[in-house]
């Protein structure tokens, strides 16, 4: 299959994968694709090839620049990220409002049936009434995937902290004052979870805009997501010294 059909079939799978394309230096116009299952069409750019692993997992497009002055554009392919909520609260149908309009597949979980439903959560893309352990199980998680819980309550929160930490989510957030975090993070090393495990998790999660509202919270949140996904500090770009668009570095 050429490349131009693997491509266009990776369009159609939602599979996920990188395509190098050299644009400058001796490489200019060689092509090679690389899929998250291994395969690959096309030989050449080794060099940036071997950084599949990061790219994949940073979700953007990126030119790099290789030892040798090669200039390599790395293009991502791939479904878009999720958001998974658990607790259905009025708070997560402010998020799932806001990502959906970024482009984002959202999913909101709760154990209660009758928080869970399509009147008061209209903006998910999935629904799941489900307890914490069984809902991850079910979305299983990925290396694309925010893991926001909004619950206020230990029999939902604490499992859901625990098996969002077994997972590759790139973001873990916790909703919650300062005291109850602390109250939260210790009932979680009593649990067994370990210590350095627990420095994943996002608590008090949000940026610090003095957000009020449920939809001044929630857009908190999401910037924060958006910041740890572009690897960013999340502060004013007046001060920032990085290039304002992470796309391409």
């Amino acid at each position: 299959m050429s490349l131009i059909h693997r491509l266009a079939k990776l369009r159609e799978s939602e599979e996920r994968g990188i395509l190098f394309t050299g644009v400058e230096g001796s490489a200019v116009g060689a092509k090679v694709l690389v899929l998250e299952s291994g395969e690959t069409i096309g030989e050449g750019l080794d060099d940036a090839v071997a950084q599949f692993d990061e790219l994949i997992r940073r979700g953007r497009n990126k030119l790099l620049t290789l030892d040798d002055g090669t200039k390599v554009f790395a293009e991502w392919y791939g479904p878009p990220p999720r958001l998974f909520v658990y607790g259905a609260v009025d708070t997560a149908e402010a998020m799932c409002r806001g990502a959906r309009l970024l482009g984002w597949h959202t999913i909101v979980a709760d154990a209660r049936g009758k928080f869970a439903t399509t009147e008061r959560i209209p903006s998910a893309g999935e629904l799941i009434v489900e307890w914490p352990a069984e809902a991850i199980a079910q979305v299983q998680p990925d290396h694309q995937t925010a893991i926001v819980v909004l619950t206020h309550d230990d029999k939902f929160d604490e499992p859901a902290l625990i098996g969002a930490l077994e997972t590759e989510a790139f973001y873990i957030g916790a909703l919650g004052s300062r005291r109850n975090q602390e109250r939260r993070r210790e009932r979680l090393l009593e649990a067994g979870v370990d210590e350095s495990a627990l420095e994943r998790i996002m608590g008090p999660c949000g940026l610090d805009i003095g957000a009020d509202t449920q939809e001044e919270t929630a857009l908190s949140i999401l910037a924060e997501i958006l910041a740890v996904r572009g690897q960013r500090e999340g502060g004013f770009l007046k001060d920032a010294r990085k290039r304002i668009h992470v796309e391409v570095e």
